[in-house]
């Protein structure tokens, strides 16, 4: 257990945070197997990232893409150089893609659920709103099938739809009581199955245990030292996920993508650098017509400084107006016929600020048609 962090070797509570005691992971470990190639696992309440990155050893750390999702921002940091993928944010503000995790780790917050301002808590289910039927409900998608579940949770949250949901998804149910007792945790392991291929005996006998441990009727063995059955082998995942990130991002979180993204500045030169650059003066004088579409495209303006050392500050632009032009034409019966044109003419304009020192238009506004 060389990753595990001293301070973190007791269970104890901290802002929710119920973090797995050293020998029930050791001993949950010791029920895993690895496939014979690349796997993805996945801790959604990662705290500092010990578990998974402990579980990431155990099933061989050149063949694990670890990932993680953890609230707050110091356990974050922490769980971050662990593994190879974490988001720090909360697990209901994240786009993770479905099925594509083999082993899900899941030791959940622990408490009901508050409501907000119109007597709502965002619970999917019917029965009684805890925190950890919320993240069982929200992660359980991501966990493809044949993928292996380890859900530790207190005993006492496990109640008719919390068991029903378990003995729906899951096949090949085993709960032992974690090794730390303080909080009443069991370890409860599973093999994600789709509900058709379930066997109705079997899920009545391991929904009836689950119960019965939930209500308290019935003691439950502590974790084994030595795993004695058929360990849970992690599927191998065909591919990476391709989503994994966080919906939105707080201000810290948000300079740190700017920072590594760069956005367009290291193009600055190829896409706004000849802006900077001196401008060659035209091979003949402009017409009107090229000075008023300068004018308009922005190309006249700034601080112009002449031979003389008279500085201006012109900003261009044009107006249209039009022109009158009256032709007459004589008729066959002797007529005179009046013809009148107008014509639109644009008309470029430039102001300037002379900033001229010692001008006698110092500071004036003059235009330039």
């Amino acid at each position: 257990m060389a990753l595990m962090f001293p301070r973190l070797a007791r269970n104890f509570v901290k802002n929710g945070y119920f973090p797995t005691d050293e020998p029930t992971l050791e001993r949950t470990l010791s029920a895993l197997a690895p496939a014979s190639g690349s796997m993805c696992i996945l801790d959604p309440c990662a705290g500092e990232g010990v578990a998974i990155a402990e579980a990431a050893h155990a099933l061989g750390r050149a063949s694990v893409h670890a990932y993680a999702v953890e609230y707050d921002v110091e356990r974050a940091s922490h769980a971050r150089p662990l593994v190879d993928h974490c988001i720090h944010g909360d697990l209901m503000d994240t786009i993770i893609s479905r099925q594509t995790f083999g082993l899900l780790w899941l030791n959940p917050p622990y408490g009901d659920l508050s409501r907000d301002a119109d007597g709502n808590v965002g619970y999917p289910g019917h029965g009684r709103p805890r925190l950890e039927k919320l993240f069982y409900h929200r992660t359980l998608p991501l966990l493809q099938y044949s993928g292996v579940l380890i859900f530790i949770v207190p005993s006492y949250t496990l109640d008719d739809e919390l068991t029903g949901w378990l003995t729906h998804h899951f096949t090949d149910l085993r709960i032992y009581r974690a090794v730390e007792t303080k909080f009443k945790q069991v370890v409860i392991f599973g093999r994600r199955t789709r509900q058709r291929e379930q066997t109705g005996n079997a899920a009545r006998v391991a929904r009836e245990c689950l119960l019965q441990v939930g209500r308290g009727g019935q003691e439950v063995e502590e974790l084994p030292e030595a795993w004695p059955f058929q360990p849970y082998v992690v599927p191998t995942c065909a591919t990476e996920p391709e989503h994994f990130y966080r919906v939105t991002l707080d201000p810290g979180q948000f300079a740190d993508e700017i920072q590594r993204l760069q956005g367009n500045w290291p193009m600055f030169d190829a896409h706004l650098g000849a802006a900077q650059q001196s401008l060659r003066p035209p091979a003949r004088a402009l017409s009107h017509w090229h000075l008023a579409l300068a004018l308009a495209a922005g190309a006249i303006s700034g601080v112009v400084t002449s031979r003389s050392g008279r500085m201006l500050v012109v900003k261009g632009d044009t107006h249209k107006e039009k022109t009158l032009r009256t032709e007459y034409t004589g008729r066959d019966d002797g007529s005179i016929a009046e013809t009148r044109i107008l014509t639109d003419l644009f008309v470029p304009v430039i102001r300037a600020w002379d900033m001229t020192p010692g001008s006698s238009t110092h500071g004036e506004v003059l235009t330039i048609r």
